[in-house]
């Protein structure tokens, strides 16, 4: 509504010729949006249908009378304010008090003047006009402090999947670990069912699974051996670094990553770390995640180990469903195969010369995530 006489005017009053004068007076006075109707009960699709600015409303009406009609207006504005002016030559203080606390605005009085007819409407449209661009303006902020939350929760989870990165490189010199693992969960979580939200979550959540690594001292992180039990029990104390260093975050990605960060070296049989939990206590995300971390590194090498052949790691999963991994996410994992019958990865990479993402090539295998992420799962020499 620009103007006031842009604004869409309903009348509804059993009268025809109150109709009549209505719309002749408002006609005069510059108002072109006009409907009418002389039956209450045609009401409700008028309303849906013109979505009126203002209603003019006769109380005393048969079929359904103007109380009926405000009570029903109700359920529709309940977000919004669409003003009311009840049409009565009825003074009773009873009645107006009703019509009031039924959602009346004010009220023109029968026989209708003119003068009175087009002060009280232009008075409430007025006030409408200004609801409206109070609304609109509250969109505008709302849809501006969305934006602005949009572009910080961003900037935190680039500055969280830098960090990764960084913690990463402090670990084993594989620039691709932490993006694999995110890609393979976010498989996984679909086979699963997960939704789709859910699931692209989990790919960005899950590339953070090591962040704790940082606080690990590099005489540790860089052993090109086994670590000792001492050494190992360091290690361990990087999945609540981790945490710690997600911890109260206000995004949903970083909310995740905690848990995630937390849960992922938890083991189904509840032998794992740091609580040892067990089974479904275990959150989900960290029972994917676990796989999928599991399933990378041990077809990298290490500086610990070298890496494993494809078809040795497939049968390491398998022994522990159950186990290491829960069997849910197991059957999820192998069921990632092609219509052909091929293995998970068969269906989750293909043979490429080099990755579409521009990683490194370090002279190895390389393989490409089908059908939209590129990966390099190249092996050290």
């Amino acid at each position: 509504m620009k103007t006031i006489q842009d604004a869409k005017i309903l009348i509804l009053d059993d009268q025809e010729t109150n109709i009549r004068l209505l719309k002749e007076i408002l006609s005069r006075a510059g108002y072109s949006n006009l409907a009418c109707s002389d039956d209450s009960r045609e009401f409700l699709p008028l309303y849906l249908d013109s979505r009126p600015d203002l209603i003019l409303l006769d109380l005393h009406m048969p079929h359904l009378t103007g109380f009926d009609v405000m009570e029903r207006l109700s359920d529709f504005t309940q977000d919004d304010y669409v003003p009311v002016l009840v049409l009565t030559a009825d003074n009773n203080p009873a009645t107006k008090q009703r019509a009031l606390s039924c959602g009346a605005m004010d009220f023109i009085t029968k026989p209708f003047n003119i003068s009175e007819v087009l002060l009280r409407v232009r008075n409430v449209l007025q006030t409408r006009q200004m609801h409206l661009q109070l609304k609109s303006k509250n969109s505008q902020l709302e849809e501006l402090v969305r934006e602005r939350t949009i572009r910080l929760e961003n900037s935190q989870i680039q500055m969280m999947e830098r960090l990764a990165h960084v913690a990463e490189c402090h670990d084993y010199e594989t620039s691709e670990h932490t993006y694999r693992v995110g890609c393979l969960a976010a498989n996984i979580a679909q086979a699963m069912g997960m939704t789709e939200p859910q699931i692209s979550l989990l790919r960005r959540a899950a590339a953070l699974h090591d962040i704790g690594k940082l606080a690990v001292p590099d005489s540790i992180c860089l052993k090109p051996g086994r670590l000792t039990p001492e050494e190992f029990e360091i290690m361990k104390t990087h999945v609540e670094a981790g945490a710690r260093l997600l911890q109260d975050g206000q995004c949903e990605v970083i909310q995740m990553a905690e848990t995630i960060a937390l849960t992922h070296h938890e083991r189904y049989d509840g032998s794992g770390y740091p609580y040892g939990l067990k089974g479904e206590d275990i959150p989900l995300v960290g029972r994917i995640v676990a796989l999928a971390d599991v399933f990378d590194a041990l077809l990298q090498q290490r500086p610990y180990k070298v890496a494993w052949p494809l078809q040795k790691v497939y049968d390491e999963i398998l022994v522990q469903s159950g186990k290491h991994f829960d069997p849910a996410v197991v059957e999820a994992f192998f069921s990632l195969q092609n219509s052909e019958g091929g293995s998970p990865v068969d269906s989750l990479y293909t043979p490429s010369m080099k990755s579409s993402d521009g990683a490194k090539d370090y002279g190895t295998t390389t393989m490409t995530l089908s059908p939209t992420h590129a990966i390099s799962f190249a092996t050290k020499k």
